[in-house]
């Protein structure tokens, strides 16, 4: 499989696009500039089949009407952020001065963790509060690599001052899922560059202890 991070938006918020050798893909957290992520998609002749959200946060979600109108497809959140969609006070976008983001409901909620199947993709779904409530992290052990949202940054950690915040749970998710990955696993965060869980092991001044 290959992947492709895309930048979006004033916050320039990392969405992501997972395909294999099908063209077929998955999108993660199309956060802004839908009509820009739309053409790049048709350009690299690839057929989204699902949306997931790490969370729902403004920056996250931007983009999530457009591409899932255009394709037809559903969108995948946790339970604890179903109703943050289509409430700009709750997905933060009232807060923050963004214009006010409404998204149609998810079709697919997460209640637990577990190992999701979406056509031929195969994702360990981790919960990861801290930074929001309904935090998710996704898993792809074949691949490597751990769609962390804004959990986990390149020499940081996700906020944890928003509404439905808390650094003690944020931290414990770092290390009860994130840390316990192999050291090798690509993280791949919100904003900024990739990392991997080695380096944050070795160098994140906000886990030491951990």
């Amino acid at each position: 499989m290959e992947w492709k991070q895309i930048p979006l938006g004033p916050l320039q918020t990392n969405c992501y696009v997972l395909w294999n050798d099908m063209k077929k893909c998955l999108v993660i957290d199309p956060g802004a500039e839908g009509e820009k992520l739309v053409n790049w998609l048709n350009e690299n002749n690839l057929e989204p089949m699902a949306i997931l959200l790490t969370h729902a946060h403004f920056d996250h979600i931007g983009a999530v009407d457009t591409v899932r109108n255009t394709y037809k497809i559903p969108v995948y959140i946790h339970e604890k952020e179903s109703g943050w969609l289509s409430d700009p006070g709750l997905n933060g976008s009232g807060l923050f001065g963004m214009g006010s983001i409404h998204c149609s409901p998810a079709e697919k909620i997460f209640t637990t963790e577990k190992t999701v199947t979406i056509e031929d993709f195969t994702l360990q779904l981790f919960e990861t509060p801290g930074h929001s409530p309904g935090s998710l992290s996704y898993y792809v052990q074949n691949e490597g690599i751990v769609f962390a949202g804004d959990t986990l940054f390149m020499g940081s950690i996700g906020r944890s001052d928003l509404p439905g915040g808390n650094h003690e749970k944020l931290l414990a998710s770092i290390h009860d899922h994130l840390l316990t990955l192999p050291e090798n696993t690509i993280v791949l965060p919100g904003h900024g560059p990739a990392t991997t869980v080695g380096d944050e092991m070795d160098g994140n001044p906000f886990l030491n202890g951990f």
